[in-house]
């Protein structure tokens, strides 16, 4: 083993049993090496093995589903880790190489408070006492940058912010010390301001802390923030490996090249985004050498001949939580909101969480009650609508949830998810003629036929959303409202489905507000963006002039921190 690193990975296979007959080779054979004091980025897309290989690191795979061939290697400070003991890995496993997971509020458990959860680890690894482990816990805190740890040791994760959340994860992986960190998509769900504050202090204590990182993410523009060298994977496949910025500047790889483009650009504004297919199949260079749709590029903005669809003045909510015996304390999530939606144009709302954005796009659907205001839709105030009234409106403004995964019903079929809103609302005369549009509609969307009589858990995240889409488009809609529609998606899928988004407005003439924590995709969809913080709007502008020239303190804020790592 080389004395220059610290982690050796070689020949690592890693094999599922899916059934007693059926096996999925998920690792196939990768080799790298992750130096001492420095940080490596492993990039891919979901099924790419990067997760996979990072859980056999540490041992967390499951044994009785799990195939290691036994050629894999995996070398770290001159020991086989393949070849420890249960015991010997634990140990290892807990105090020199440690890892921070992707949702915090799945890992954090629920009914200790945070510094119980980093105190433990502290006595179970450093053989702390309680009063040391605590003292310990409340300095890790302190460095991890929680606001007053002397109350925030006592909290509960549910009291706490997904930022801050992540930050206990980070105190509780550096609590030992250790050689290795593992970030598994440390920022995925976070706000851009958030997300960079997390990248800062993992940089921050991998150069106070001499540590070594594996950073695993499918956003190349984070990479370019923190990393040495970079890991390109596919299909189980290490395509590229190298220093960033030699793997940015000139990628050998397809795939690379594909990753470094479909992500949208703050630069230029495509006509259509490119995904992984254009490149694997070589059909970027037949779009870059001649003239064609690709290569348009598209404005943004409004113009004074725009038909308002939908006009918004002075919307406010507030919830109301209990105080004392008889109080009632107020929180204003939404203050006096007021926007203009054209047809075929697309608003997009940016900001923290917390700043209201969502609460905006439920009370237009009246999925909360406004406190006031009004919102006037082809000269009627939903708002103010009685029920009875509203109830043919209700189709005609739809959503897209972040979560497609959540918002698709299990035990219905892809069809029966599409025809039951068109019974609902008694579109189409006959079963045959919804069954028809129902096919129509996946067509549209991009899915086969087949997909029909499929279940949601057969698809992938991207294709679950095109159903969530589908489904919307069931019911005829003016304005769809896409909250975080594409947040949680791989950029390659991404892409697809904003260029999906993009051809359905273009089509149907459909008036989005879309909702989003990541600006660059906001930058390229919308028209006009508005910029909420607390609630309230505090600027409003088409999206170039915006990006071009922010005014508003907090909206410059929100722009600095999006990453610049991969501006290609």
């Amino acid at each position: 083993m080389d004395q220059n690193n610290l982690l050796e990975v070689r020949d690592l296979r890693v094999t599922f049993r899916l059934d007693k007959k059926t096996t999925f080779e998920a690792v196939k054979g990768i080799s790298f090496n992750v130096p001492r004091n420095s940080t490596v980025a492993l990039v891919g897309e979901s099924g790419s093995g990067k997760s996979v290989s990072s859980l056999a690191v540490m041992g967390l795979l499951p044994p009785d589903n799990t195939i290691i061939d036994k050629q894999s290697s995996i070398h770290f400070g001159g020991r086989d880790l393949l070849k420890l003991s249960i015991a010997e890995r634990r140990t290892m496993c807990g105090k020199d190489i440690s890892m921070i997971f992707q949702e915090p509020m799945s890992s954090l458990n629920p009914v200790f408070t945070v510094g119980f959860q980093i105190a433990e680890v502290l006595r179970q690894h450093m053989g702390m006492n309680r009063k040391q482990a605590r003292a310990r816990t409340l300095a890790l805190l302190e460095e991890v940058g929680i606001p007053d740890p002397a109350t925030k040791i006592d909290a509960y994760p549910s009291q706490m912010s997904g930022g801050q959340q992540q930050r206990v994860m980070i105190a509780m992986a550096i609590a030992c010390e250790p050689k290795l960190l593992i970030a598994d998509e440390p920022t995925t769900a976070l706000d851009v301001t958030i997300q960079k504050q997390i990248m800062d202090l993992i940089a921050a204590l991998q150069k106070k802390h001499q540590m070594s990182v594996l950073f695993i993410t499918h956003d190349l523009g984070l990479v370019g923030e923190i990393a040495d060298q970079v890991i390109v994977m596919r299909h189980g496949e290490v395509r590229e490996t190298g220093e960033v910025r030699q793997v940015f500047d000139s990628p050998k790889d397809p795939y690379t090249k594909a990753l470094l483009h479909c992500r949208p650009s703050l630069d230029e504004r495509p006509w259509r985004l490119p995904v992984i297919a254009d490149y694997m199949d070589g059909k970027h260079e037949a779009i870059k050498a001649g003239p064609g749709i690709e290569m348009k590029q598209r404005t943004r903005g409004y113009t004074p001949g725009d038909e308002p669809v939908l006009v918004v003045k002075n919307l406010s909510k507030s919830f109301y939580t209990r105080e004392g015996l008889f109080g009632k304390r107020e929180f204003q999530a939404v203050k006096d909101v007021s926007f203009t939606l054209p047809r075929g144009k697309t608003l997009g709302v940016v900001g923290e969480s917390g700043s209201g954005k969502t609460t905006v796009g439920l009370t237009l659907l009246r999925l909360h009650q406004a406190t006031s205001g009004t919102a006037m839709f082809h000269g009627k105030d939903l708002i103010a609508m009685p029920n009875k009234e509203y109830l043919p409106y209700k189709r005609r403004i739809q959503i897209i949830f972040q979560n497609p995964y959540a918002s698709l019903n299990p035990r219905f079929t892809v069809g029966q998810i599409l025809l039951e809103p068109m019974r609902i609302h008694k579109i189409g005369a006959t079963d045959q003629e919804r069954i028809a549009k129902a096919y129509w509609l996946l067509d549209k969307v991009g899915l086969p036929e087949q997909a029909f009589h499929r279940y949601p858990h057969e698809f992938s995240g991207g294709q679950r959303q095109r159903i969530a889409i589908a489904r919307c488009l069931t019911m005829q809609p003016e304005i769809l409202v896409c909250d975080e529609s594409v947040s949680a998606l791989d950029v390659s899928v991404q892409a697809q489905v904003l260029n999906l988004l993009q051809d359905l407005q273009d089509e149907f003439g459909l008036s989005y507000i879309f909702i989003s924590h990541d600006l660059s995709v906001v930058k390229y969809i919308a028209d006009q963006v508005m910029v909420m913080h607390k609630g309230q709007v505090v600027e409003l502008a088409d999206s170039d002039e915006l990006y071009r020239n922010p005014v508003h303190p907090y909206t410059r804020t929100l722009l600095s921190a999006i990453p610049k790592g991969v501006q290609v």
